[in-house]
């Protein structure tokens, strides 16, 4: 049982780690703002899957879901 509290926190320390390091990537969301006018058919709306901000935040999003659920059964097992 210990060595899988161990296994939990340090998988929690890496993805701890990993969520700051793509955070500290992305640009803001203030940087480049600016009414759009007109067509809708713009390079963002295109290209909604291949833009490094957005992949960024898809992974960002998928580290914070993993350190949940890990943070969740690390407090099922100190429960046993």
């Amino acid at each position: 049982m210990l060595a899988v509290k161990i296994i939990i926190g340090s998988l929690m320390i890496i993805c701890s780690v990993v969520i700051i390091a793509i955070v500290l990537r992305q640009q803001g969301r203030q940087n480049g703002v600016s009414i759009v006018t007109g067509n809708s058919e713009t390079y963002l709306s295109k290209n909604k899957g291949r833009d490094k901000d957005m992949q960024l935040s898809r992974a960002t999003k998928w580290f914070a879901i993993g350190f949940f659920v890990l943070a969740v059964v690390a407090n099922v097992i100190a429960l046993l």
